[in-house]
C-alpha cells in the first residue's frame, strides 16, 4: 500500500534506487504499457518487512489460532480468550499482530475476547504483496469467522476497516476505532509516483490499471467518501505531527462520518502505543 524509501543512513541508495526503477519503467512503458503498469503496481504493493521477529515469537506463538485461506494466501489468526465482547485488531503496513501487545494486555484485564491476525505477506501469513482491496478480503474472512463487535485498525488497517465496512456493512460490528490512518488513496499514489519520478505516460497507465483492476479511480478510493454511509460509532486518533499519515486525513474522515469522534494528540507519533491512547480506546468500547 505504501512505498517507503530506505532509511536515512542509506541516503545515497535511497535517492538512486527508486529513481532507477522510475527510469526503467518510463522507458518500458513505450514498448509494453500494460506490463509497465503491472510492474509499477507490483513495486507499489511489495512488502519488504513485517515478518515475525525473534522478540515477538513467544507472545504470538502462545496465541496462535486458525489459519484461514484468502486469495491464494494463508492468514494466521490469534486469540486471547475473554468473556466479554469480541474485538478484532487490524495492524498497519509492514507490521504484524505483535504491534498490539500493549493494548492486548489492557483488553485482557478488561476481559474482552481478542482476535488479531497477520495481513497477507506479514507476520506468519503467506504472500509477498499487499494492497487495501486484498487486505479487505482478508478482513472480511476474519469477520465471518469470529463475528467481532468492535474493530480497531492502525494506519493501513484503519483504512481497510473503513473500506470493508463500506463494501460489506456488518450487523455484528458496532464500533470502529482508527489510529493514524490515511484517507485519500490518490495522495498516497502521488507520493509514490513522485518518489519514482514517473512521467505522464506511466502515471496515466497506472491510473487506468488501478481502475480496471479494482473498479475505483484513485480519487474515488477515499476513506472520507466511504464513511458517508457509515452508521456505526467511530473513534479516530491522529497525531498532529504524524509524518507517515497526515493529520488532515482523519479530519476529513471525521467531517464526513456523523457518528465519529476525533482525538488529536501532539508528539505521540504514528504508532501511538501509549497508555493514554489505549485507555481512551477501552473507555470508548465500554461506553
Amino acid at each position: 500500500m505504501y512505498f517507503y524509501a530506505p532509511k536515512p543512513m542509506k541516503k545515497i541508495r535511497s535517492n538512486l534506487a527508486p529513481k532507477a526503477y522510475g527510469i526503467l519503467l518510463n522507458l518500458y512503458a513505450l514498448i509494453h504499457p500494460k506490463k509497465a503498469a503491472e510492474k509499477a503496481f507490483s513495486i507499489f504493493s511489495k512488502v519488504r518487512k513485517g515478518k515475525v521477529l525473534p522478540h515477538q515469537k513467544a507472545f504470538l506463538d502462545r496465541a496462535k489460532d486458525k489459519k484461514i485461506p484468502v486469495a491464494n494466501n494463508t492468514i494466521q489468526t490469534y486469540r486471547w480468550s475473554g468473556k466479554k465482547e469480541t474485538i478484532l485488531l487490524i495492524h498497519g503496513w509492514e507490521s504484524n499482530a505483535w504491534r498490539w501487545h500493549k493494548l492486548i494486555e489492557k483488553l485482557q484485564v478488561a476481559n474482552y475476547n481478542i482476535i488479531a491476525f497477520d495481513a497477507p505477506a506479514h507476520g506468519y501469513s503467506s504472500g509477498t504483496h499487499l494492497h487495501v482491496p486484498l487486505y479487505a478480503q482478508g478482513l472480511q474472512a476474519i469477520i465471518k469467522a469470529y463475528s467481532p463487535k468492535y474493530l480497531i485498525g492502525h494506519s493501513m488497517g484503519g483504512m481497510t476497516a473503513l473500506y470493508n465496512e463500506y463494501l460489506f456493512p456488518d450487523l455484528t460490528v458496532k464500533k470502529i476505532v482508527t489510529i493514524g490512518s490515511p484517507s485519500e488513496y490518490h495522495a498516497i499514489m502521488t507520493h509514490f509516483k513522485q518518489l519514482l519520478n514517473f512521467n505522464n505516460r506511466v502515471s496515466k497507465i497506472l491510473r487506468a490499471y488501478i481502475f480496471k483492476r479494482f473498479g475505483l479511480s484513485e480519487t474515488q478510493f477515499s476513506s472520507a467518501r466511504f464513511v458517508q454511509t457509515n452508521t456505526k460509532k467511530g473513534l479516530l486518533f491522529h497525531d498532529r505531527l504524524d509524518t507517515i499519515a497526515p493529520h488532515h486525513a482523519s479530519k476529513l474522515v471525521h467531517e464526513a462520518w456523523k457518528g465519529s469522534t476525533l482525538i488529536t494528540t501532539e508528539g505521540l507519533g504514528h504508532s501511538m502505543h501509549q497508555d493514554e491512547v489505549n485507555e481512551q480506546i477501552i473507555t470508548f468500547l465500554a461506553s
